[in-house]
């Protein structure tokens, strides 16, 4: 038999399988990247559970737990379990703690199926506090830079021809903007703070010490960048990204008219899709109402109109240049001209995304 794990960084280095016993409702609120919920108790089972431990101790609870899970219940998530660690046997198993429910699940594999199969010791809680310190210790022991620019200017592009880069908005599933919103759902704040961790954890193994981030502000899309890291970048110095005006409608117009139209047709199939990707923009166009103003956001909000109305029935995107010019002249720039200006002692290189990125490519050799 392998022996119960207590390695978190080499779980999280080699992608082990895990299977976690928490109930539905603990796993909601976070979990690990690529971990599998097969809970020990359903959300009501572990409530009733839980007040009985309160009322009347432990003993009786753990009494309880059996009455609730048995027979049919009990063979229904054995069989669960058992199909998990059959087609993953390099893989463990942990709750909360490590303690419980994990113990219980591993002797009824043992006894019931004949199969030894090992615990997390510490469970999530212990494998979150090792993520954190993870994050913890990057902010605290390596090199960060951040890629600045006007919005379309491909900052994130540039991020993903690089080998140290931290991408906050894909572990985030959100473009950073107010329209950034994508057509799948994003991730709970722990899941984002474990991920963004893994991938730090990754680079780190491979001898990677310099990270590039974009220039966010404190929240993606529902995602808070994790604090430490947040106060670091409001010192970290900065190369900006420059591009042509066309250049940046082209981008948006791809992410915005093209590719997230296809991510709800993906998702939704052909019919809701379309609906939905139309009331998205829209929406996101309402969001920001009170920013832009009653009377430009009457007239974005018309050629908006008209542009979806084209794109939905001929399947032709170019109308969407006109809300998106407007976006970027009248809303975007200035907002992002007043920051340059502002972090302008912290810039060290700008130009085009070619430029950009071979700069970073050397500085990371430094």
């Amino acid at each position: 038999m392998r022996p119960d794990c207590t390695d978190f960084q080499q779980l999280f280095l080699n992608d082990a399988p895990m299977m976690d016993m928490r109930a539905p409702i603990e796993f909601a609120k976070g979990a690990f990247p690529g971990t599998v919920n097969l809970p020990l108790m359903n959300d009501l089972e572990r409530q009733k559970v839980g007040t009985c431990y309160k009322q009347q101790g432990q003993a009786a609870a753990i009494t309880l737990g059996h009455q609730l899970v048995s027979g049919a219940t009990l063979r229904e998530r054995l069989h669960a379990w058992v199909s998990f660690a059959k087609k993953h046997p390099d893989g463990y198993l942990y709750c909360a703690r490590g303690g419980l429910r994990s113990l219980l699940v591993q002797n009824v594999l043992r006894d019931e199926a004949g199969i030894d199969y090992p615990r997390i010791k510490g469970g999530y809680k212990a494998m979150r506090s090792f993520l954190l310190n993870t994050t913890q210790q990057a902010v605290e022991q390596c090199d960060f830079i951040l890629v600045g620019g006007l919005t379309g200017t491909g900052k994130t592009d540039v991020l993903h021809q690089l080998g140290n880069a931290l991408d906050l908005e894909g572990h985030a599933n959100h473009r950073g903007s107010s329209f950034g919103k994508r057509a799948t759902a994003q991730p709970a704040q722990i899941d984002f703070e474990n991920r963004l961790a893994v991938d730090v954890l990754k680079k780190r193994a491979r001898g990677i010490n310099q990270f590039v981030l974009e220039d966010e502000g404190r929240i993606v899309g529902s995602c808070s960048v994790p604090l430490e890291l947040y106060h670091g970048m409001q010192h970290y110095p900065m190369v900006w990204l420059e591009d042509s005006f066309d250049n940046r409608i082209d981008r948006l117009l791809r992410d915005y008219g093209i590719s997230l139209f296809a991510e709800f047709l993906d998702r939704y199939g052909e019919d809701q899709g379309r609906q939905l990707y139309a009331e998205r923009l829209t929406q996101s166009m309402a969001n920001i109402r009170k920013r832009l103003g009653g009377e430009r956001y009457q007239r974005m909000s018309e050629l908006l109109r008209q542009a979806l109305e084209k794109q939905l029935r001929s399947g032709e995107v170019d109308l969407h240049r006109g809300w998106l010019e407007v976006l970027l002249k009248e809303y975007y720039d200035p907002m992002y001209a007043y920051q340059r200006e502002a972090k302008a002692e912290r810039i060290e290189f700008a130009g085009d995304g070619l430029e950009v990125r071979e700069y970073l490519k050397a500085r990371a050799l430094r």
